[in-house]
């Protein structure tokens, strides 16, 4: 029942129980963990108004959504809580998106909603962009010498995840299934949101990657589709890499490339990694839209798979071109919108 009997008015748990179990999981298709982001950003406004505003979680309905009640809780986020600028921008927007959600479904809530959408969440503070230059790329990605099995397969985890501008997520996660050497040789990625991309290999990776199957994963055609690429062994079976381990690879592979390059920054994350390649590829004059769709940032084309692979044809030519090697000033200037699209790609 989603209007309260005594009153006719909306029920707001009912509507967020359809928008959480329902709605976005089937209609919209949304991953579990967006889902679960949604459900932390509704308790977080329920916890505000219970707990500042005397409200008792029973009591509560559509009226607490007014602009009045959501600035008061902006407020609480940033002098209160002390939420990051990011933080609060995402629990703005999932309110937003339920009550879009729940003025479609009932017009006494469309104001509601129209009121909510004019709230703005404070201007998240530009950070100093963070990215390796070419010497600190080199020496990050040399640091595994290859002389044990362990050794090889943590030097082809960072050879990867460099050259795909992958999310670590997107890394631990890779099976052999998602893996293609055969021309065009490329990785399909999964990314958030349970979306998938196409990533073109280099011919340098493709040449790395033949011989570390061919030792992790000898017979590969034989072996499980759903076998984790980069595993460790756990009671003998494979088991796909915590992303604490591949942050502790790359901890380990900056501390050792120090002693060539002292300038690799001490507090090196693996999406430092993926930022360094969107500025090596633009670096190399690689068009932008090209690079957001690299990193997932463009919807695939669903058109035909000529045209997919077309496109991807397009890209592996790009990322071919680019190395880490840049002696050159960038062929466009680096203005501030270039910028900011560059590096608030997550």
């Amino acid at each position: 029942m989603k209007r309260e009997p005594n009153t006719d008015t909306a029920n707001f748990y009912s509507f967020a129980r359809d928008y959480l179990h329902t709605y976005m999981p089937t209609v919209r298709g949304m991953s579990p963990k967006t889902i679960e982001a949604y459900r932390i950003s509704l308790e977080c406004f329920l916890g505000y108004l219970t707990d500042h505003e005397n409200v008792e979680a029973p009591h509560v309905t559509f009226d607490h959504f007014d602009r009045a009640h959501l600035k008061a809780w902006l407020a609480w986020m940033v002098d209160d809580r002390h939420y990051a600028s990011r933080t609060i921008a995402l629990r703005l927007s999932a309110i937003k998106a339920f009550l879009a959600y729940s003025s479609h479904e009932d017009i006494t809530l469309v104001a509601l909603s129209q009121a909510a959408k004019n709230l703005r969440s404070p201007a998240t503070p530009k950070t100093p962009i963070e990215y390796l230059s070419e010497p600190e790329t080199r020496a990050v990605l040399a640091a595994f010498t290859g002389r044990t099995a362990k050794s090889r397969r943590n030097r082809m985890l960072l050879i990867l995840l460099y050259d795909t501008a992958a999310r670590v997520s997107e890394i631990t996660g890779l099976t052999l299934r998602d893996v293609s050497l055969a021309e065009p040789g490329h990785v399909t990625l999964n990314g958030k949101g349970g979306k998938t991309r196409v990533v073109p290999l280099t011919d340098k990776t493709i040449e790395h990657l033949r011989v570390y199957l061919a030792e992790f994963h000898p017979n590969t055609p034989r072996q499980p589709a759903t076998r984790p690429v980069f595993y460790s062994l756990h009671q003998g079976q494979p088991t796909e890499l915590s992303a604490d381990t591949v942050a502790a690879v790359l901890d380990q592979a900056a501390h050792t490339g120090r002693s060539d390059c002292p300038t690799i920054p001490t507090n090196i994350h693996c999406h430092m990694l993926r930022k360094t390649k969107a500025m090596d590829l633009y670096q190399q004059g690689i068009p932008l839209p090209i690079i957001m769709r690299l990193l997932g940032h463009e919807n695939a084309s669903t058109t035909t798979a000529f045209y997919a692979f077309a496109t991807m044809d397009m890209m592996r030519q790009a990322i071919n071109a680019a190395t880490p090697a840049i002696n050159t000033p960038p062929p466009h200037e680096l203005t501030e919108d270039r910028l900011q699209a560059l590096y608030s790609l997550r």
